[in-house]
């Protein structure tokens, strides 16, 4: 019975252009993946790396390419990966930030570069999943880049201000529609994350809101206090104090499963949004022909690295929820993201520039 090593080890074998072309399609064929198995049958297929270079991976500094400035999560998750990577191979693994464009310029600059493993990138969903919906790049996020494993993730809450009568998330949805165009929901910034999930929900509940953007979630959880506005969604850490000490109400978590630090509050799911998720992860990426040799080698050790303790400690104490999953799984969400994020897109009037 053929298994998913087995078909990507066929598909690496291809190794001139005519027999590439011939394997490809009948390798996404074989995995059952649609176009995620393509976009391994282009790894497996790829003639970017010499067989024997790609059967000895690695053998110098892997770099990691981080899309924001020092200092944030995903600077943060990419410096403890890279410090365990580099233990793990008995390799040199640096981080190198490339800010700019909202990622956009540390994503063209992966997507070109060399697919020999030597070369990662350490993606933020918006990076991947929603700048290609608002803005024009010089990438496919489905066509560029040959997913890895994802680090962990960070699902968004609901929050609402006390000025409303509700406690629940259905007794909410209940009082906006019962006072259609009277309300506001807050982001921070127009087509930040906050933005477009709230704009997503706006749109399935049937809700009649009106958005006020601010500049960054600081501003937007202060008028959420005082009552200007009504709604507003955000990550755990940047609404946990206000939550604990009563002055907001946390009514839905927009990821698959309850948080852990509100397994009270139920998902969106749950309060009957089913399929309502809008998560931010990072996960690793490597150029779209990267061998699947190197795939195969490199994923497990991450899969690795995450399940230890004490790198799931650290990331708890970023507040994020450790995943480490496989490519296939990777590329799940990521298609799954695609789509959803162009739908919130759409429901929020960005225009495409």
């Amino acid at each position: 019975m053929l298994n998913f090593s087995s078909v990507l080890s066929v598909c690496s074998r291809a190794n001139t252009r005519s027999r590439r072309q011939l394997v490809l399609s009948s390798c996404a064929l074989l995995l059952g993946m649609g176009s995620t198995g393509m976009i391994f049958a282009q790894s497996a297929a790829s003639s970017g790396v010499g067989a024997q270079a790609a059967a000895n991976w690695p053998q110098k500094q892997i770099k990691i390419i981080v899309p924001f400035a020092a200092g944030g999560n995903t600077d943060g998750i990419s410096r403890l990966v890279a410090e365990r990577l580099s233990h793990a191979i008995d390799q040199p693994v640096i981080v190198e930030n490339k800010a700019g464009a909202n990622g956009a310029i540390a994503a063209e600059f992966v997507a070109k570069a060399p697919a020999d493993g030597y070369t990662l990138m350490m993606a933020a969903m918006p990076v991947l999943a929603i700048l290609p919906s608002i803005t024009k790049t010089g990438y496919d996020p489905k066509k560029d880049f040959v997913p890895i494993s994802i680090i962990g993730s960070n699902p968004f809450v609901m929050a609402i201000s006390k000025s409303v009568p509700a406690s629940n998330l259905k007794e909410f949805v209940s009082f906006i529609k019962n006072n259609p165009g009277k309300f506001n929901y807050a982001s921070g910034g127009s087509g930040s994350v906050s933005h477009l999930s709230a704009a997503l929900f706006v749109k399935r509940a049937g809700l009649d809101m009106t958005h006020v953007s601010y500049k960054g979630g600081g501003p937007a959880v202060a008028d959420l206090l005082g009552g200007q506005v009504q709604m507003y969604f955000g990550n755990f850490s940047e609404l946990a104090a206000q939550a604990s000490g009563g002055h907001i109400t946390i009514v839905g978590v927009s990821s698959d499963q309850r948080a852990k630090q509100l397994p009270s509050v139920p998902t969106f799911s749950e309060s009957g949004f089913p399929g309502f998720r809008t998560e931010t992860w990072n996960g690793l990426v490597a150029p779209a022909s990267t061998p699947a040799s190197i795939i195969n080698k490199l994923a497990p050790i991450i899969k690795d690295i995450v399940a230890q303790p004490d790198t799931q400690a650290r990331l708890n104490q970023m507040g994020v929820d450790p995943m480490g999953n496989t490519p296939s799984q990777f590329s799940e969400v990521l298609f799954s993201d695609i789509v959803t994020w162009a739908e919130a897109a759409k429901a929020s009037n960005l225009k495409i520039e």
